[in-house]
């Protein structure tokens, strides 16, 4: 089942390992996915000594992970193959204490306060690209902390009982049986989640000091590690404040436009970026949320959900942006029902369905294309009177014959049965005539909306929440910049956002030699 190139990395990732794990295998013996799980699991025991398979005569397909013979609290329903094979060896590494996902010791102690004894459920897919994130981060909180327990199942193996939970989404998160999370989210937010269903102990984290820093950036996408870089590089203390590195970059699979670099993914630039910034003195907490700034005379103070607070004279602002929801009629209620955001990950949860894409800009068109090849019809449906992505991938999409384009169309509600969607009421801009369109699933892609929330009622923002800036990256407020796609900078691209953070920094530096106002 794995080649040998493959066993060779994995040999090499499992080099030193201290604790000896077990695979311990339930599975029926005519279970149509006995044979490629257990062949998957002794290929992968094979690559070291400390790890075996162990099967045992079940009555459906599961697995536990256990740890110097001890269940360590991490379950699979599932042939943990395709993405999720980075998790099944992940799952490994850090139950030994080791893998650099590992969250530091205020993270730890937020999730070692947890109230309660915790059992979470996590349905995936084997082609979700954000589904092996939302995994990864329960497992890490299930050894963490004893008290949670965590199980990863693939749906299209227990297909029956992900209808059952009327799933049309993936990641889908279940916290005893209660539906708490669906799609992309980072350990920070998931962890958020579980605080507010199931309390925390506040003291756990409450002998936090002031940290002192000479600039603090909040944000860790492109323009967030170029300010630090930058910053860095001047001399200056930094500390970067982030609820994940990479920010919105992590969601896009494909890059060709960064100027030098012909192709990447948003995974390995996300990655480099940190590489990049771990070259240097910068001091990066990740899994931060930020609740309330507090201005001084000379200093900003940030304050940090769980009870950290940091402080600094300058503060860039590089919490970039989020995608865009549609505010109508039924999309809150059916989000996870019928109602997605990205089509890489639940584009096969509507194979042989009608599906419509609200957007038709670049991001629109691409999942159009992609839903294309997987969906009976795609209705694209555009506000304006003409698509806005490039000619090429006009082009492509026109060639496509279970396509149809709507322009000048404004949707005004998402209609469903209480359990899914079942269509889309639009609206014709040019005659004003409604109609309703029925389908099974709605890709909404309209685009991005700062992340300036926090930070509304310190500096000024425009009507559409971005922070107004001047040339330099200046805010209104003396010793605060912004930069990147929170911004009012034109042109929300990767290599805009990564100058922008570089301009930042150097204008805080000849702020702070200055002692301007």
């Amino acid at each position: 089942m794995l080649d040998n190139e493959l066993k060779e990395q994995v040999k090499s990732i499992f080099e030193n390992l201290s604790s000896s794990f077990i695979f311990d295998v339930y599975v029926a013996d005519d279970h149509e996915s006995r044979k490629e799980l257990l062949e998957l699991l002794e290929d992968t025991a094979s690559c070291s000594e400390k790890l075996q398979v162990r099967s045992n005569k079940g009555d459906s397909l599961e697995f536990y992970l256990l740890k110097d013979g001890a269940k360590t609290g991490i379950k699979f329903r599932m042939t943990p193959n395709g993405h999720e094979f980075s998790t099944l060896l992940l799952a490994i590494l850090n139950c030994d204490g080791k893998g650099k996902n590992i969250p530091d010791e205020f993270i730890r102690n937020r999730v070692k306060a947890l109230k309660g004894n915790i059992n979470i459920t996590t349905y995936i897919s084997l082609t979700c690209t954000n589904c092996p994130d939302v995994a990864q981060a329960f497992n890490l909180m299930s050894l963490i902390n004893p008290n949670i327990k965590h199980e990863i199942v693939d749906g299209a193996i227990y297909q029956e009982e992900a209808d059952a939970l009327k799933i049309q989404a993936v990641p889908s998160v279940f916290a005893d049986g209660e539906w708490i999370h669906s799609g992309k989210a980072d350990f920070g937010e998931l962890l958020d989640k579980l605080e507010t269903k199931y309390g925390h102990d506040e003291t756990a984290n409450s002998n936090n000091g002031k940290k002192e820093y000479d600039v603090l950036i909040i944000g860790g996408g492109p323009a967030g590690a170029s300010a630090a870089i930058y910053s860095a590089r001047k001399g200056m203390k930094v500390a970067v404040l982030a609820e994940r590195v990479g920010g919105q970059v992590k969601e896009t699979v494909g890059i060709e436009n960064l100027i030098s670099v012909p192709k990447t993914t948003g995974e390995k630039l996300a990655n480099d970026l940190k590489m990049h910034m771990l070259a240097y003195p910068i001091d990066i907490f990740e899994n931060r949320t930020v609740e309330k700034i507090e201005l001084e005379e000379w200093n900003r103070t940030v304050h940090v959900k769980g009870g950290e607070i940091y402080t600094a004279p300058a503060l860039i602002i590089a919490t970039g942006a989020n995608w865009k929801r549609l505010g109508v009629e039924g999309e809150a209620e059916y989000i996870g029902k019928g109602v997605a955001f990205c089509p890489h990950c639940d584009g096969p949860f509507y194979k042989d369905k009608h599906v419509a894409v609200v957007g038709g800009g670049n991001s629109g068109i691409e999942a159009a294309i992609d839903l294309a090849g997987i969906c009976s019809k795609v209705t694209v449906l555009e506000f304006l009177e003409e698509l806005k992505a490039d000619k090429m991938l006009q082009e492509k999409l026109k060639s496509l014959p279970n396509v149809e384009v709507y322009t000048y169309s404004q949707t005004m509600a998402l209609i469903g049965n209480g359990e899914k969607i079942t269509g889309i009421k639009v609206k014709n801009r040019g005659d004003g005539e409604e109609r309703v369109i029925r389908l099974d699933g709605v890709f909404v892609q309209i685009g991005l909306r700062a992340n300036s929330r926090v930070f509304n009622d310190i500096v000024r923002t425009n009507a559409i929440g971005e922070i107004v800036i001047d040339e330099q990256c200046r805010t209104d407020v003396s010793g605060i910049y912004a930069a990147g796609d929170v911004s009012t900078v034109p042109y929300k691209q990767i290599i805009i956002s990564m100058g922008e953070g570089a301009k930042a920094a150097l204008a805080a530096f000849g702020d702070r030699m200055r002692r301007l106002p």
